[in-house]
């Protein structure tokens, strides 16, 4: 009943289409008085393969037992290499409705998708095939308390315009670089100074932290989190390492959440940064996010359908409360 009331609340979804210069908004209908529910999965798009369809059938337990809202992709819809046009598009997304994966919501894009042809996957001839998706470059979704700020971050990592080796990347509507990072920058920096909502949090497909096989990400540290740490975000939230992961930030409020493990996943590589390591683990899996009010909590599943680890901040005080391992590190 839950994933049906969501289905029809899709459907009337209104969209607001930038003037020249915005991030295109999406309002997510929310009910008063009530807790937005997410959950949010990442790596994912592998036609039921490497435990997909373990992953998508438990995304769907807990999908019922919290009664989610939406859910979020943090990228890499479709590996290895994107789509090749928009009729491409239909059995990865078959795939997901068969295995009850029938709340996602809103996608950013990922670098795998970045190898195939992206204007496929951003034309909104996909919602003919599934009309829960929706996948934009960089865009805002409004949720009531919570605006989540979803940012292309494939365009900025260096390598893959400079050192490709054997890949492609689709740059179209992207090159240059640096014009486009720079403008990025600047519609994103006003829409979250815009942003009146109790929650901001920032969702791109890259690490900001991670202690897995691809470590930090270089350019997002010099040139995105300023930004974030100027707008005073809450939770930074990606994919693109194949784990989980919770780091919490030592000179600022942030924390950063990994939600990588949609499908293949044990790299069996643990790499340490300078903040400070809440939880790890190496395997498959996904996250759920409910945030009332003053109160946000995370939690993360792996294929069993078994709890994690539990996070919970006070915004208030900023204290974090019932948190749970510290650390769990697993290999195959």
């Amino acid at each position: 009943m839950a994933l049906a009331a969501l289905l029809i609340a899709v459907l009337a979804l209104p969209l607001s289409w930038p003037a020249r210069g915005e991030l295109a908004v999406v309002e997510h209908p929310v009910e008063a008085g009530r807790p937005l529910r997410l959950l949010v999965v990442g790596d994912w798009g592998r036609k039921g393969r490497y435990n997909q369809s373990r992953v998508a059938e438990q995304m769907g337990n807990v999908a019922e037992d919290m009664s989610v809202d939406l859910v979020v992709s943090t990228g890499d819809n479709f590996l290895d290499d994107g789509l090749a046009s928009v009729d491409d598009g239909g059995s990865t997304s078959r795939s997901w409705m068969s295995t009850r994966r029938r709340a996602f919501r809103s996608h950013v894009l990922g670098n795998h998708d970045y190898r195939g042809d992206v204007l496929a996957q951003l034309d909104p001839a996909l919602r003919n095939i599934d009309s829960r998706f929706i996948c934009m470059r960089s865009f805002v979704v409004e949720a009531g308390i919570v605006d989540f700020f979803f940012v292309d971050t494939t365009p900025f990592q260096l390598k893959y315009w400079t050192d490709p080796g054997e890949d492609h990347y689709d740059w179209r509507e992207v090159a240059p670089r640096e014009a486009y990072i720079e403008n990025l920058l600047k519609d994103l920096d006003v829409a979250m100074k815009r942003s009146r909502a109790r929650w901001k949090v920032a969702v791109g497909h890259h690490t900001m932290r991670s202690v897995s096989a691809h470590g930090d990400t270089q350019e997002l540290l010099q040139l995105l989190l300023p930004v974030l740490k100027e707008d005073s975000v809450d939770l930074y939230i990606n994919g693109h390492d194949h784990c989980l992961e919770h780091i919490s930030s030592r000179d600022s409020p942030i924390q950063y959440f990994t939600s990588g493990g949609g499908s293949k996943a044990w790299r069996g590589v643990f790499q340490p940064n300078a903040d400070k390591l809440e939880f790890f683990y190496d395997g498959q899996g996904f996250m759920s996010l409910e945030v009332d009010g003053d109160l946000a909590r995370a939690v993360f599943y792996d294929i069993d359908g078994q709890a994690l680890h539990n996070w919970s901040l006070s915004k208030s005080n900023r204290q974090q409360v019932d948190q749970r391992p510290a650390l769990l590190v697993s290999q195959e």
